[in-house]
């Protein structure tokens, strides 16, 4: 039988009265029915809070944790901090379970309107395991790891995943440490080794890297900042590569610093009915070491807006900019790419842009927008339940991607990336698995067709977690 641990969190000192010089003439014993119904019409004193099922984690990390119980002042508010406490704990990850009880203070220096809240929790392992399948834009993958949770006390974790997928195989080590009392605020530091097959481009691609992180919540927004250290190392996938793939080939170190602002107000990630999305990156490379030198821009943007009879119109747009610092050309592994279920719909995948015999070579600049409209499926089978999973679509997505002459000037630009516009329309049926990911079947219908590109007209199947 293991040891439960119990221990007791007495608030910090605050404003109020003087517990130890109380007259014990205004102390008057009240019975246990009588004392709940005067804590529920009257103000109430959180006097102690319990913890039992502690071992290892510290008591600093979870007093920050449920600091605002000790601040309620009435039974509804004492239930309502304790259950946002809950939910706190049990989002660090350090918890298997968290369960709340609040009864009336007991003992001699219990006051006649205290309260006791006690949180029992059982820890996770010290080691534990998982094997879960994962979705790709237009990919699975099979994931097995192994985590180290709450390492030091103080919900730090370390983890070691293994991946294996239909274009992808990856290892890497991870370490995570929030910062106590502002999870959102945490520093990591991960070593990678990633082997991915791209047969739009002929290429295969091993990256063995390191990269630290540090994010941090500011006012309404998000933010990750980023150094990455990567040795790549690009090779033919098949022997009918084109030319312009055997010149890519070799190995290139890159390093570099990169900025991500996300301002993300949506009621669900995978298929929202309200709210609106902005994301905003930008990478500088060659300014640390490594013999790649770069700056890349690139946004995206969405809105969604609820309609009458449970629909939802969503509009959402993409863009980016890649220029090269120096005289060297852009790699292959740093260019944007574009076409496919999960951007300009009615395209094989990533078959938009420049080309050479047949192999897909990315483009320095991009756009991509489309405009959606989500109504339920005919006739509601299966209302309130599994039918609701499922999505009738409607849609229209536009774009083009290109190469940019730097020295012509931004009008320039705005034309050629106004040229030889892509653009398909259609219809289908999208399936929400979870808040993890969602699966589209839709008839595209491509228009604007250049030269090389890939289409697919008729049935398309996409599957993912970011979609235009």
């Amino acid at each position: 039988m293991g040891t439960v641990h119990a221990r007791s969190l007495d608030p910090l000192p605050m404003d109020g009265h003087d517990f130890a010089s109380a007259d014990d003439s205004d102390l008057v014993e009240v019975e246990p029915q009588k004392k709940q119904e005067i804590l529920e019409n009257k103000d109430v004193v959180v006097q102690r809070v319990h913890f039992e099922g502690l071992g290892r984690t510290k008591d600093d990390l979870i007093m920050y944790e449920i600091s605002n119980v000790f601040k309620a002042k009435n039974l509804i508010d004492v239930m309502r901090k304790s259950h946002e406490a809950r939910e706190k704990l049990l989002r660090m990850g350090i918890f298997r379970q968290v369960e709340v009880l609040v009864d009336t203070c007991e003992g001699d220096d219990a006051l006649p309107n205290g309260l006791d809240v006690t949180f029992e929790v059982t820890e996770l392992r010290r080691l534990t395991g998982s094997y879960n399948t994962m979705v790709g834009n237009n990919e699975g993958s099979m994931v097995l790891g192994l985590k180290l949770p709450n390492l030091f006390g103080r919900a730090e974790k370390m983890t070691f995943q293994f991946s294996y997928g239909t274009k992808e195989t990856s290892y890497g080590l991870s370490f995570f440490k929030p910062q106590v009392g502002n999870f959102e605020r945490n520093f990591s530091v991960n070593l990678y080794k990633v082997t991915g097959q791209f047969p739009w481009s002929s290429l295969r691609e091993t990256d063995r890297g390191i990269s630290t992180e540090i994010s941090f919540p500011l006012w309404k927004t998000n933010h990750t900042l980023k150094w990455e250290g990567v040795w790549r190392e690009l090779g033919c996938l098949a022997r009918t590569a084109s030319f312009a793939i055997r010149e890519e080939s070799g190995h290139t170190l890159k390093s570099s610093l990169s900025h991500a602002m996300v301002i993300d107000t949506r009621n669900s990630s995978i298929l929202p009915k309200s709210g609106a999305l902005l994301k905003i990156n930008q990478e500088l490379a060659g300014y640390t070491g490594g013999d790649v030198s770069f700056l890349k821009e690139d946004f995206e943007l969405q809105l969604n807006k609820k309609l009458g009879w449970d629909s939802v119109l969503s509009t959402s747009l993409w863009g980016g900019m890649l220029l090269p610092i120096g005289d060297k050309p852009s790699s292959i592994a740093d260019r944007f790419y574009l076409g496919g279920p999960t951007s300009v719909r009615g395209f094989s995948m990533y078959s938009i842009g420049p080309q050479s015999e047949g192999d897909y070579l990315g483009g320095e600049a991009y756009w991509a927008g489309g405009v959606h409209l989500y109504t339920p499926l005919p006739f509601r089978p299966g209302r309130g339940g599994f039918g609701d999973l499922f999505r009738t679509h409607f849609f229209l997505n536009a774009g083009n991607l290109c190469n940019l002459n730097y020295g012509e000037g931004p009008q320039a630009h705005l034309r050629k990336l106004a040229e030889c516009i892509r653009w398909s329309y259609g219809a289908g049926i999208v399936l929400r698995l979870g808040n993890i990911a969602r699966l589209e079947l839709n008839y595209c219908i491509p228009m604007g067709v250049q030269s090389g590109d890939r289409i697919c007209d008729g049935v398309q199947f996409g599957a993912g977690i970011r979609f235009l």
